[in-house]
Order: structure tokens, then sequence, then C-alpha cells
């Protein structure tokens, strides 16, 4: 009886929610300690599921920089980075778009679609998939210049790093409308066909920013974005994702 009373204080407590945000979107970036523990990937897919049930759709578009680190390693292939960004050569792209096109990808979906029942699915994209992310080369020189604190030694080609250009969401609204749950690889393509690696942060913001969502929500292992001072200044995530 404890229990069942607990379950109906908690679903009275969420009603506001859920009537607030029913037929909203929501753009969650997966990243972080709950792509690796096991018990957080679980409570991932159940959450992701339990927005889709209640009304709230959820687009995902997730990292993966530890898993290219693990397959180059294994490859003999050694992994350098300028400013936070993954220098990024034809070989290393190709490595790229396998690991976060296909490996990681599919584990996402697989872990949500093992939770899931009835016509609630999910389905893995990456920009080519309907023309969704169209890239160009990241200007490595402007990017710099707006970390602020931070300056090459000398001008660095970042390879296949790559900034969002245009989102075309189409084939997200019609996946909304037959239920799916969208889960996005950090790839995009330009007009010549060229893949590029993109952070999975700006691809979060720039696919938030087509769709309109209501929200747009970061999971990471980091407290949050900090001003020059050390002070926190935004607040990025949920501490159920971090333990």
């Amino acid at each position: 009886m404890e229990r069942l009373i607990e379950k109906a204080e908690t679903l009275m407590e969420a009603l506001p929610f859920i009537t607030k945000f029913r037929g909203k979107t929501f753009v969650i970036k997966y990243g972080g300690n709950a792509m690796v523990k096991e018990e957080l990937k679980t409570a991932f897919a159940q959450d992701i599921l339990m927005l889709k049930y209640i009304g709230i759709n959820p687009v995902i578009v997730h990292g993966g920089g530890p898993q290219i680190g693990q397959v180059l390693k294994r490859m003999g292939l050694e992994s350098k980075f300028v400013g936070g960004l993954r220098i990024t050569d034809r070989e290393t792209m190709e490595v790229v778009e396998m690991v976060l096109g296909g490996l990681v990808n599919k584990n996402i979906v697989m872990l949500i679609n093992r939770y899931a029942g009835g016509h609630i699915r999910a389905v893995g994209l990456t920009g080519k998939d309907g023309g969704l992310i169209r890239a160009k080369k990241l200007d490595a020189e402007e990017y710099f210049r707006q970390m602020g604190d931070f300056r090459p030694t000398e001008l660095i080609d970042l390879g296949h790093v790559g900034e969002v250009e245009f989102v075309d969401v189409q084939i997200l609204k019609h996946l909304e409308e037959d239920n799916y749950i969208p889960v996005i690889a950090p790839v995009g393509f330009d007009r010549e066909g060229n893949a590029y690696n993109i952070n999975a942060d700006f691809v979060a913001s720039a696919v938030a920013g087509a769709l309109k969502a209501e929200k747009v929500i970061f999971l990471t292992d980091i407290e949050g974005l900090k001003d020059k001072k050390g002070k926190l200044s935004l607040l990025l995530i949920s501490t159920r994702y971090t333990r």
C-alpha cells in the first residue's frame, strides 16, 4: 500500500510537467558517464522512453570521443588534439564515421529498443540521412579567436573538423509523427559529400534551434560552463547521470 501511495504522489507531482510539455520537443545531448556505466545507460534509456510515453518528443544527439580514441589506438593511429578539437585527417575521419555512425549510434539505438514496447522505437541517423546535417569545414582561426585565452602557437589544419551549416528537420518531423525516437551521430556532410566530425554539443544546439525545441539538455561529466574567474555560470547536468 505504501508503494502505491508513493507512486500516486509521484504521478501527482509530475502531472503539471506532463501537461505543460506534452507535444513539445526536447533535444538531449547524450555523453559522459551515462554512456559508460551500465546502470546509468539503463536509466537513460528508460527515462527517454518515459518522456516519449507521456507525450514529449525526445531527440538524442550523442558523443563518442573516448570510443573513437580506443579504436584509433587499436589501429595504431595517434589521437591529436588542439584546443579540445581532434585533428581529423582523412584516415581518422573514416574511423570517426565508422565509430560514431556505426558502433556508438547503433548501440544506443539497441539500448533504447531493448526497453521499448508497443509502437515506440529508436532509429539511428547521421547527417547524411535525409540530408539532415549540412556541414562545412570549421574556420579554425575564427574558432580559436572566440576561445579567448587559448591561442595555438601556429595555424594548424584541423582536417575534417566541421561546423553545422544547415539542419533539414523534415526527416526528424516524419520520425516524430511515426513515434520514432531519433538518435543522431554528430557527423555532417558538405555539398560534395565530404564528411566532417562535429562537436556533439554544437550539433545538439543546432538541431534544437532548427526544431524550435522547448528544451536542450546536456548530459556531461562537467558541472557546467564557467566564466574566466572559474565561477559556475550555467549548470549543464542532471546529477543522476554522473554518479
